[in-house]
């Protein structure tokens, strides 16, 4: 985990420290990302199968005001939650939020896909890109 203090959520976490809080069942993986990245990108898979799938924005980028609502109908409280999106930025706001709602919240680092190579292919890193288990399709 990064040893720098995040304001306003617990702290940003690689891939494998996520992967690690969620396999030792501390944590519980919410994806904040729209539906079409999960049909078409793929998922990741937590080691109880899916994870939870609330969209931080709906189709068009429209914020899901339902956000809150969802999670605290489908999240423990008693668990950390991880927050995970494309790359990074959305489960940032996702977890400061959830911090802010009352749940122990982190965001992951480099996201599902990761960041772009130089020919703007997202190879580099991020959760599908380490090797942690996903799967593709609806």
């Amino acid at each position: 985990m990064s040893d720098q203090a995040v304001s306003g959520y617990a702290g940003d976490l690689t891939p494998q420290e996520a992967w690690d809080k969620i396999k030792d069942g501390t944590a519980v993986l919410v994806d904040v990302r729209t539906e079409a990245e999960w049909a078409h990108i793929g998922r990741p898979k937590s080691p109880e199968g899916e994870p939870l799938f609330i969209q931080w924005n709906l189709a068009g980028g429209v914020p899901n005001q339902a956000f809150l609502g969802e999670l605290e109908a489908q999240a423990p409280k008693d668990k950390e939650l991880v927050f995970l999106c494309r790359s990074g930025q959305r489960s940032i706001a996702a977890a400061e939020a959830a911090t802010a709602a009352g749940w122990a919240s982190y965001n992951v680092l480099e996201g599902f896909e990761g960041v772009p190579d130089r020919f703007g292919e997202r190879t580099v890193n991020g959760w599908k890109n380490s090797g942690l288990p996903t799967t593709i399709g609806g």
